[in-house]
């Protein structure tokens, strides 16, 4: 079976410019997301779409694919992940045949996975036929039926969640409130039909596939980098 890795990596990032390939440990950011998906051992090929020709030369040399640099209009502040995933897959059909059964979405910015989860969460959906999705989703550190809204047409908070048989669930031990999960954006696997045929990075069969609450990492801000130096440091992920 054919099972693509793609990697988006934009160029145009705000907070920290060449976001993707900033130092982390003394590596490329998108370094480390390149090295699992090579690790791996059902991902067949590893590829980066980039608009950007210097973030396109790092990635060819940490040994990924970058065969094309993507349209601007895909490279956008605003663009949601869908339409490049659908340029990468439309591109790699018309200029070389190529229609992986599955999508791996490893994004740079979350850098500190292990192999075994990106494996597992592949497994999950090689073993669920019906499943359109995977997407790896752990206990969040503050569940949403302690979360509240601020109407501005009303002075008083709502809550944002209700509870069945509980009347302020805000107000109740975490223990007895509903399971929840957050999605940690660390590993998505997505078949191909599920991109093109329903115009979807989830489709609506989603599998989660649960991983330890650990210390997630984000890169968005600068200070997220020095917390990913912390979290490599004393291997705290």
């Amino acid at each position: 079976m054919d099972i693509l890795a793609l990697i988006p990596a934009r160029g145009g990032s705000k907070s920290i410019p060449k976001k993707n390939i900033a130092l982390l440990g003394g590596r490329p950011l998108m370094a480390y997301s390149i090295e699992v998906a090579q690790q791996s051992r059902l991902i067949t090929r590893v590829m980066v779409s980039t608009d950007d020709p210097e973030i396109r030369q790092v990635a060819l040399d940490l040994g990924a694919e970058a065969p094309f640099l993507r349209p601007a209009e895909f490279a956008r502040d605003e663009t949601p992940d869908l339409p490049v995933f659908q340029h990468a897959l439309t591109w790699l059909a018309e200029n070389q045949g190529y229609r992986p059964e599955v999508v791996v979405q490893l994004r740079p910015t979350s850098p500190l996975r292990r192999v075994e989860h990106v494996d597992g969460a592949i497994q999950t959906l090689l073993d669920d036929p019906e499943a359109d999705s995977v997407r790896a989703v752990s206990a969040p550190c503050l569940t949403p039926y302690k979360m509240w809204r601020v109407d501005p047409a009303s002075p008083y908070l709502e809550p944002l969640l209700r509870a069945p048989g509980l009347a302020e669930p805000y107000n109740t031990c975490r223990q007895y409130l509903p399971e929840v999960w957050a999605q940690t954006g660390y590993i998505e696997v997505i078949r191909r039909a599920t991109i093109l045929e329903l115009n979807s990075l989830t489709g609506a069969r989603i599998r989660p596939y649960l991983m330890p609450q650990v210390r997630m990492l984000d890169i968005d801000e600068p200070l997220d980098l020095v917390w990913g130096e912390f979290l490599l440091e004393h291997g705290k992920y």
